[in-house]
């Protein structure tokens, strides 16, 4: 009886249910359009997304209503079912004939500013994008540092239901950085955070730069150097918690970094996890890395040199559809890094897209590339392509979109890339007791989108004015081979230290590459006119060498480089050699130079350096040595010394020598003034000695000249101050010598 009286509760719901569900539906018979001038009947009924037959419900109605409306044509809509029938009822928007901006001269600012409005001339007006896209180029004004900018919006009616908008932009002056600060828990002085961002102080003196305006972009990177500069130090869990400007005054900003560094973490222990068919011989290199690296401070750096290092093994051996992964235990202050390599689903590569490169040759991002259409997908090899193609430094982001292909077992890469300025104008200015020097640059990365470095650049000192041309091809004919091309022009004027004044100009043309892991192979010939005076003060052996020079050199050079960055380098080392050797000269002049320099932390935050200098030049034809190649030790090298007033003498003048040998070692001192945030202090030792002459007659002034003292940097008002006291141990008796030396540089 109860199984009977269920059966017939269910039925009777149902029936109900069904009933209901057709009470509240009706079957579209029809389609009425009204009110539409420029949009077709056909195109309205496809908007609506609804076809003749349908069930329609209510909530159908409502869908109908918003997909007419997102396609924005329209400023008012209204619809109603009546027996079946569907009547549209639609008031068209106007078309927008002409947008018109003013306020804004330069072509590139309002290229910038409407790449990415809604409203374009003949879509349709709408009330709600016009908002958004004054959003937009406020928002676009902002980032370029136009922080105070105006926009007025007039809406002319033309006949015909169309109108033409007119934004009336008033830019105002852009916002400037009148000051940067670090607060919170920083460990580092402001001095050395402030060289670590791009952002800079507004002075009235710089008129060239750009970076002395609030700008979001730029706050943006300069959070992720900040945060990469931390966790290279060994602070894991660094937070750069906010970074906001807060108005000064009308139109000025201070910059504010809040960070927390937090602890400091250290590497514990690493290990690797490979697939059991990989052979582990393979890795054995790894193994040694990992036992360097135990209870070293942490750093994403030697992370990603690993990650580099696998991507490298896994290249060389031919390993396919593989993925490196990184798993981390934390333990106090100890992260424990399993190195994961794992097989991935083997597919192969369809096509490679490249969007967004309006400027950029799409063979130059192609070169980058490490996996190319018809290979089976490597996900290492996909990352190292995309690392590369950020590594040009022309392109604001690059995405990677992995989509299906079209085939079984295929993929499509598509590469995003948004364009971003690669050209620079540099000027800046120095003096100190060395002398004044004013510099004028101008610099393009990416010249006609072909990849091509261009940089032209002038010096002006007290005794020396240069000019320089040159041109680079990164990767000459996707040889992975630099070539370059360079013009250069110099006057020397050492009348009053050396006793000869030289006007030199020409070229050269040469290459360099990877000839092993960070060994750089460099090969150049130049040739160059010359001409030498002396003055009539001059002693005979000066005066001989007076004349008319062509000569004609090739330079090999060897560049082995294991910093841990070229920038702020706080570890490893780097060896350098070149040799000049003469192919069409006078007096066949053969020059060597070696520079070894090691970076070591001693210390909580101590960086300290040795670096061996070494060189010669002689003639190879037991010529004299020209006066402009004969040797001499650069001034910030032996401090307490003046710069060119050391070594052989003829008569008054100082002449050089054959040979140098210096050895420096500096240390910097953190724990002096530590809460002085724009200072900081280093102890030196300078050794040096400068002798050999041509003319035996003369004393070859072979002596080791020797200093030590205390450098001081100082971030001021106006630029960066360092000055050094020094204080002479040895010399000889010919050499001049100085206790304070300065030096004070800014930008424009």
């Amino acid at each position: 009886m109860f199984n009977s009286c269920l059966k017939l509760s269910l039925t009777y719901f149902f029936v109900l249910f069904l009933f209901s569900s057709n009470a509240n539906s009706v079957i579209l018979k029809n389609i009425n359009v009204d009110g539409n001038d420029r949009i077709s009947n056909e195109t309205i009924q496809m908007f609506s997304n609804v076809n003749i037959g349908d069930d329609l419900s209510e909530k159908d109605l409502n869908n109908i209503l918003k997909e007419i409306y997102d396609t924005n044509y329209f400023e008012d809509v209204s619809i109603k079912l009546i027996d079946g029938n569907l009547f549209i009822s639609v008031k068209e928007n106007p078309i927008i004939e002409n947008i018109n901006y003013t306020g804004i001269k330069s072509n590139t600012l309002k290229e910038l500013i409407t790449k990415n409005l809604n409203l374009r001339s003949r879509s349709s007006y709408n009330d709600i994008l016009l908002k958004k896209d004054k959003d937009l180029i406020l928002s676009a004004l902002k980032e370029q540092g136009y922080y105070f900018s105006e926009i007025v919006i007039d809406i002319v009616d033309l006949k015909n239901n169309k109108v033409d908008l007119n934004y009336n932009i008033k830019l105002n002056d852009k916002a400037k950085i009148k000051k940067i600060s670090f607060i919170g828990n920083k460990i580092y002085k402001d001095r050395k955070l402030r060289n670590i961002i791009i952002s800079e102080e507004y002075k009235f003196w710089k008129i060239i730069s750009g970076k002395k305006y609030l700008n979001e972009n730029l706050i943006n990177f300069d959070k992720r150097l900040l945060r990469n500069f931390y966790l290279n130090k060994g602070y894991y869990d660094v937070k750069i918690n906010s970074s906001f400007a807060k108005l000064i005054d009308d139109r000025g900003f201070e910059l504010v970094f809040n960070i927390d560094s937090k602890n400091k973490f250290y590497f514990g222990k690493l290990g690797l996890n490979i697939p059991t068919d990989f052979d582990n011989t393979n890795f054995q290199k790894l193994n040694k890395v990992f036992e360097n690296l135990e209870n070293e401070p942490y750093s994403i750096n030697s992370v990603e040199n690993i990650l580099d290092e696998i991507d490298k093994i896994a290249i060389s051996e031919q390993y396919e559809a593989i993925q490196a992964l990184v798993k981390e235990d934390i333990s106090d202050n100890k992260i424990n890094l399993q190195f994961v390599i794992e097989e991935t689903e083997k597919f192969l590569v369809e096509k490679i897209n490249i969007f967004g490169n309006n400027i950029t040759r799409e063979s130059v991002i192609r070169n980058q590339l490490y996996i190319d259409e018809g290979d089976n997908f490597n996900d290492i090899l996909a990352n190292k392509s995309i690392n590369e193609i950020k590594s040009l430094n022309f392109f604001k982001d690059v995405e990677l979109d992995v989509v299906e292909g079209k085939n079984p077992n295929s993929k499509i890469l598509n590469i995003n890339v948004e364009e971003k300025p690669t050209g620079e104008v540099m000027a800046g200015a120095g003096f100190g007791t060395d002398g004044s020097v004013v510099e004028l640059g101008v610099k393009e990365n990416n010249y006609l989108g072909k990849g091509l470095g261009v940089v032209s650049n002038l010096s002006i000192g007290s005794d020396k004015i240069s000019g320089r041309f040159t041109v680079n091809n990164p990767n000459y004919n996707n040889s992975d081979k630099s070539i370059n091309f360079g013009l250069q022009a110099d006057e020397n004027d050492k009348l009053a230290d050396s006793g000869y004044k030289s006007k030199k100009i020409g070229g050269s043309l040469g290459t360099s590459f990877e000839y092993l892991e960070n060994l750089n192979l460099g090969i150049k010939t130049s040739s160059f006119i010359e001409k030498i005076e002396t003055d009539s003060n001059a002693s005979a052996s000066q005066k001989k060498l007076e004349g008319d020079y062509f000569d004609t050199y090739v330079k090999f050079s060897f560049d082995y480089d294991k910093r841990n960055q070229k920038f702020n380098t706080s570890d490893g080392f780097r060896s350098f050699y070149s040799v000049d050797l003469p192919l069409i000269s006078d007096n066949n002049t053969l020059t060597n130079l070696y520079n070894y320099k090691v970076f070591s932390e001693l210390y909580e935050d101590n960086i300290s350096s040795i670096s061996l200098s070494l060189s010669s030049a002689n003639s190879i034809t037991n010529d004299d040595v020209k006066l402009s190649e004969r040797l001499y030790i650069p001034g910030k090298k032996l401090r307490g010394f003046v710069r060119g007033r050391v070594g052989p003498k003829d008569g008054a003048d100082y002449i050089g020598g054959n040979y140098y040998a210096i050895i420096n070692f500096s240390s910097t001192l953190p724990q002096i003034l530590p809460n002085f945030q724009n200072v900081d202090f280093a102890t030196f030792v300078d050794v040096a000695n400068l002798w050999g002459v041509d003319d035996k007659s003369l004393d070859d002034s072979s002596k080791i000249r020797s200093s030590i003292g205390l450098g001081v940097d100082w971030f001021t008002a106006v630029g960066p101050l360092s000055f050094s006291f020094a204080q002479p141990i040895t010399k000889d008796s010919n050499d001049q010598t100085e206790t304070f030396r300065f030096n004070l540089g800014t930008t424009f």
